[in-house]
């Protein structure tokens, strides 16, 4: 069986990051909305009493290159001071979707300032720190690609021009890479994007076709990295590391749209898509991002990992379980309370209070994945609203 090896927690937390305009014009920011800006030492703190002590979290590239070439990273330090404080790893996001203000991101200036912004990036995290970076640079190309470039869904907000805008997104992934191995040839990179099923709706060749084209596009960021797809766009098999793949209960469908839920025949098993993935790209996966929302997140954090347990004993290198978002936050459309976070929202003092239910279960699974040969800090838990 497969050992963990690459993070210092098997388990993780994912701070929500996002930054993007959504199609009325408002940018959201959710590292301030959710409060971990203002709380970001005592989430971590709160994290690794609960035995978390990889997460991923962000910089948000809006604030601190308001001006093309000019840097504040005061919206930054204070968040890896205290991941360094806590002794908390953290794989830092640098664009969660969102962009500066003024910056076109069909024009080559994009692929370029995106990639200087990850070598000062780079820069500052190395002064600050001796430790090895990990860095996931665009977020799920994928899904930008078709929320931003296919469906107007946030910005770019264009329609049709879904290709363009992953090749774009791919271009500015390639370069940053270079940026940041010149500055920290040690880095690793986690390229994340969701694994999906989609059925036909028919058993007619024509649908069938179409719906199978339609689960293989989820390999062709990852594939235009890797220079299979594509090569005029530079890719080459050393740009894809890390895989981060992204898993909901909402990643399977049919091709008319319909969902189709965990219980349902149709349903495939998770351990199998991991399983395809390693078979494609014989790299090491990370379950970047998983998560429910309400009272089934603990049952699904369950099912998550008795996948990822059925995948490794089949040799799929699975290097950690990342719950996503660790805290609960603000709805990206109407900003209504999301609960999908093992925390809650802070108070006063910055405590939360965790979801029991869900901290029994990550301490059950602690246990377990700790008697595999694993590492992920069993003997701490989280149990009812205190971390011990």
């Amino acid at each position: 069986m497969h050992q963990a090896q690459l993070f210092d927690s098997f388990f993780m937390g994912g701070f929500e990051c996002s930054t993007h305009r959504r199609q009325d014009g408002k940018r959201l920011d959710l590292i301030q909305s959710s409060g971990h800006e203002r709380w970001a030492g005592n989430d971590y703190a709160q994290l690794a009493a609960a035995g978390i002590t990889s997460v991923r979290d962000g910089l948000r590239w809006h604030l601190i290159e308001g001006q093309s070439g000019h840097y504040d990273w005061s919206s930054f330090l204070p968040m890896l001071r205290a991941a360094n404080a806590q002794g908390t790893q953290v794989i830092w996001d640098l664009s969660h979707y969102g962009c500066p203000e003024g910056l076109d991101i069909w024009r080559p200036e994009f692929v370029e300032r995106f990639a200087r912004f990850a070598a000062a990036a780079a820069r500052v995290v190395r002064e600050e720190s001796d430790q090895i970076p990990f860095y996931s640079l665009v977020n799920e190309i994928s899904f930008w690609a078709w929320a931003g470039g296919d469906v107007g869904y946030f910005e770019p907000s264009a329609r049709g021009r879904g290709t363009e805008l992953k090749h774009q997104l791919v271009r500015a992934s390639i370069a940053a890479i270079e940026a940041v191995r010149a500055v920290e040839p040690r880095a690793r990179f986690v390229q994340t994007d969701p694994i999906i099923n989609v059925i036909a709706d028919s058993p007619r060749q024509e649908d069938t076709a179409a719906a199978e084209e339609y689960r293989l596009s989820q390999f062709e960021a990852w594939d235009l990295l890797t220079g299979a797809r594509w090569p005029g766009l530079g890719g080459k098999p050393d740009y894809l590391d890390i895989i981060g793949v992204n898993f909901y209960p909402h990643n399977q469908w049919l091709r008319s749209g319909g969902r189709i839920l965990r219980g349902d025949y149709r349903y495939r098993p998770l351990a199998g898509m991991l399983a395809e993935t390693w078979r494609r790209y014989q790299r090491p996966i990370l379950i970047s991002e998983t998560g429910w929302e309400g009272p089934e997140r603990a049952s699904w954090f369950k099912y998550v990992c008795e996948q990822a347990t059925q995948a490794m004993t089949r040799g799929v290198p699975i290097e950690g379980i990342c719950w996503y978002p660790i805290l609960d936050y603000p709805g990206w459309d109407d900003d209504r309370h999301c609960p999908a976070g093992l925390f809650g929202y802070a108070d006063g003092q910055g405590r939360r209070p965790a979801d029991e239910a869900l901290a029994l279960e990550l301490h059950a699974q602690q246990q377990h994945f700790a008697l595999l040969g694993n590492k992920p800090h069993a003997a701490l838990g989280v149990i009812g609203s205190e971390c011990v």
